[in-house]
């Protein structure tokens, strides 16, 4: 119970699978991972399928990762999404790590000519 308060599911501890959203269900699959006390967990891509506006997933990613003292990981192409994040940011180009560096170094001058591209698509027309 304490975990499905964890990930904001306490409400809706007695409906079966089907009968919740899909962000619901994903939400119950982060309380199942955090119920073997796990020190790391990979979140791909968290922010597909959340709702425009909805920020309470990661709301209680961030949460569950705070109370447990967990590493987290999240891999995501929406750079809105990760701006919102508090760990620095590794870019990644082809499986090689392009840059690591703070989130506000990483956002406000990156160093590669690479992220610059990926940061500002209108360097392409140029």
């Amino acid at each position: 119970m304490k975990l499905l308060d964890r990930v904001g599911l306490i409400a809706q501890k007695d409906k079966f699978p089907g009968q919740l959203s899909g962000g619901q269900q994903q939400r119950v699959a982060i309380a199942r991972a955090l119920s073997m006390d796990p020190i790391c967990m990979l979140f791909d891509e968290p922010h597909v399928g959340a709702r425009p506006g909805d920020d309470q997933r990661s709301a209680r990613r961030d949460g569950a990762a705070r109370k447990g003292r967990m590493t987290m990981m999240v891999v995501t192409h929406e750079m809105g999404f990760a701006r919102k994040g508090r760990a620095p940011v590794i870019f990644m180009d082809q499986g090689k790590i392009v840059e690591d560096a703070k989130k506000e170094d990483f956002f406000g001058k990156p160093r590669s000519e690479r992220a610059q591209l990926f940061l500002c698509p209108r360097f392409l027309q140029h």
